[in-house]
């Protein structure tokens, strides 16, 4: 099976933000996507709405930008999309925020897209499919050519548990407080096709393991593919979708700039003759749990003999190491953002103080998010 890659210029960006639509007197979440998307044609024309769309649920909508050159330039453009969207959901008495989860929506009471697309994917995966209201940041990073995207994808498996425990947003689930900081990620890797990727060497066994899913019918196309993370062939990329949803521009910057800055080092590693090393799957699996578990209190395994750091050190560490390549990339202020999430926590344990003070009256915690989005910063907890 031959899979084309459309190569991209190397280190360009382009970010996905999932944002749910809650309604401002119950704070649950409210449909409302279709119609606020058909309103955003109207007010800002066809090409500028098509950076905004329909996701599973009709209380989501998924905003992208176009191919960026950084990672200042990808926060415009998010937000060139989100304060028009802002604006319209605010008339239907709607806010928008994200987080990997709602802290007490269920999923039973949201209606889901009507979408050839969607009604395919609920069929097949029943139980599986109806419950993901989930909401996550994708992160695409250019590569040129093929031959380097699985040896990028297979090396960024190290990094799997510092993009989750920096991301973290999803501790409440149907309103009840889950003891994970990150629920969405477990979620999620329970369909067939999601998790973590395959270990696969270079481009042929890459294409060799598409036919095969596309043979046995477990697929019908390589988009149902959902791993962590994942070569996208149409883009020219390399897809990070580990992170959950991120509250705030600020920290959208923050993986964004150290997503970017990893794979323009190890493309620039592979252009040296340098064999990008790859991780053994158990330690990949067992520090990707120990994120989702603990966040960024989480110690993570560091060598094949069980040796642990925690991720908060490992995560200082490289970005210590990657600001030479973010000031060349203009992205260092955002790299140092990530010094900023590690200082006030991560969304999870802001979510869990507002809870707390409030009394466990998760409502606190909606107000919480919404207020973050709007200040695109996180509230420092005081």
């Amino acid at each position: 099976m031959h899979i084309p890659f459309v190569s991209s210029p190397s280190s360009s960006l382009g970010i996905e933000w999932e944002l749910e639509l809650v309604d401002l007197q119950s704070r649950h979440l409210r449909c409302g996507a279709t119609e606020i998307l058909e309103d955003l044609r109207g007010k800002v024309g066809e090409e500028a709405a098509a950076k905004a769309k329909h996701e599973l649920f009709e209380s989501t909508i998924e905003v992208i930008t176009g191919v960026c050159g950084s990672v200042p330039e990808a926060l415009a453009d998010l937000s060139g999309t989100v304060d028009p969207l802002r604006d319209l959901a605010e008339r239907r008495g709607l806010g928008l925020m994200c987080s990997g989860t709602h802290p007490f929506s269920d999923y039973t009471t949201q209606r889901i897209t009507t979408d050839d697309r969607y009604s395919r994917l609920v069929a097949q995966m029943q139980w599986l499919a109806r419950r993901l209201l989930i909401f996550g940041v994708h992160v695409h990073v250019g590569v040129r050519s093929p031959a380097k995207a699985m040896p990028i994808v297979n090396a960024l498996m190290s990094y799997i548990p510092h993009f989750l425990a920096l991301s973290a947003s999803s501790p409440y689930w149907k309103g009840t407080h889950t003891g994970l900081a990150s629920s969405r990620s477990q979620i999620f890797e329970s369909l067939p096709t999601a998790g973590l990727p395959y270990p696969l060497h270079d481009w042929a066994a890459f294409e060799q393991f598409m036919e095969t899913l596309v043979t046995s019918g477990t697929i019908e196309t390589i988009r149902e593919v959902w791993w962590d993370i994942r070569p996208h062939p149409n883009f020219g990329t390399v897809e990070l979708r580990i992170c959950d949803g991120l509250p705030t521009l600020m920290e959208i910057g923050a993986v964004a700039a150290l997503a970017q800055c990893l794979v323009d080092r190890m493309n620039t590693q592979l252009d040296r003759g340098y064999t990008l090393p790859a991780p053994h799957r158990w330690v990949v699996q067992e520090n990707k749990w120990r994120a989702a578990r603990y966040g960024l209190d989480a110690e993570i395994v560091v060598d094949d003999h069980g040796g642990v750091r925690p991720v908060r050190t490992e995560i200082e560490d490289l970005v210590d190491d990657l600001l030479p390549v973010a000031r060349r990339l203009g992205c260092a202020e955002e790299l140092g953002s990530v010094h900023r999430i590690l200082a006030d926590g991560a969304s999870h344990a802001r979510q869990e103080t507002a809870a707390r003070r409030a009394g466990g009256d998760l409502t606190a915690v909606v107000d919480t998010l919404l207020a973050e989005m709007n200040m695109g910063r996180p509230v420092t907890p005081g």
